[in-house]
């Protein structure tokens, strides 16, 4: 177990709108959500944003813009990690027959799907190295496209987070660094619990843990109700914790999150029970490496 532990909170997410009234979905909501999880403790924010009309996934530049500009404008310290995984979802009109695209499908350009990070410049975005069936629908990610996609942010000097689902990926990753791809060893997130990726459990997390990097930094964090048990595992296994609504609607067995603070408060409780500490976003930049910080300090592995 690390001693100072940086807290992610994801703030509302791509999939499905859950039924809590408190998940954010507005520019000005989603602003707002983040800053009271800054202030709780996080260091970090996931962004994705939302149509105000129908409450689905957006990647409309203008909505990022919105959401980054009202947390800038508050805290410029918190850092920001905005998504990219949108423009990798294909619905097949037959799902017997999976050859064409039906409804849903958003299969983008790897331009368009930097085009917020390009423009924004955060600290960190994240690169979803999976493919896999997600959400009714098949997420598609080549290696040629990924690869495209890294080249962009790297020369925007933002730093990719990368995400992995499955065991596959992890070898995907140290095959995108063998090749200059991305720098390594490289700050990972786990996805565990989501339709047909890794499950998650302890085994399981630890199994990713160990087929990493040495010196990688890494967070695992489980959908629903696997978010707190994961959370604690990964401290336990010497990574760091993620939060949030994108993840999970709830605070306790049913019952809804007020917020995302209160998630964030509830994960900082837990990690100060244990011993350890959070770290302000200032510390987290000299653990992750990020622009003008020190060099990364080692994985707690």
């Amino acid at each position: 177990m690390q001693e100072k532990i940086i807290i992610t909170c994801a703030l509302t997410g791509a999939g499905p709108l859950s039924a809590n009234p408190a998940q954010p979905i507005t520019p000005a909501q989603i602003a707002r959500s983040g800053l009271e999880a800054a202030d709780a403790g996080a260091a970090i924010l996931h962004v994705h944003v939302r149509d105000a009309q129908t409450g689905q996934f957006s990647g409309d530049l203008a909505l990022y813009e919105d959401a980054v500009g009202l947390i800038r404008e508050q805290n410029k310290d918190v850092i920001l990690n905005l998504t990219t995984g949108l423009g990798s979802g294909f619905y097949p009109a037959d799902p017997l027959l999976p050859m064409s695209a039906g409804p849903g499908t958003h299969i983008w350009t790897p331009e368009k799907r930097v085009e917020h990070v390009l423009k924004l410049k955060p600290e960190i975005c994240t690169l979803d190295l999976v493919t896999a069936q997600v959400f009714g629908g098949i997420v598609i990610s080549t290696e040629q496209v990924l690869t495209r996609m890294a080249e962009m942010v790297r020369a925007a000097g933002v730093r990719p987070e990368i995400e992995l689902f499955d065991s596959g990926d992890a070898v995907l990753a140290k095959h995108l660094i063998k090749n200059g791809v991305l720098d390594g060893p490289g700050m990972y997130s786990f996805v565990m619990g989501l339709n047909f990726t890794m499950p998650a459990d302890t085994e399981t997390m630890t199994y990713m843990r160990n087929l990493l990097p040495a010196g990688a930094q890494f967070q695992g964090f489980g959908i629903g109700r696997n978010q707190l048990p994961m959370a604690v595992q990964s401290l336990l296994l010497g990574g760091h914790v993620r939060v949030g609504m994108e993840d999970n609607a709830f605070i306790s067995k049913g019952v809804f999150a007020k917020s995302n603070a209160e998630q964030v408060i509830k994960a900082r409780r837990l990690v100060e029970g244990l011993g350890a500490g959070i770290v302000s976003p200032h510390e987290a930049r000299a653990i992750l490496g990020l622009r003008g910080s020190s060099t990364p300090a080692p994985s707690g592995q």
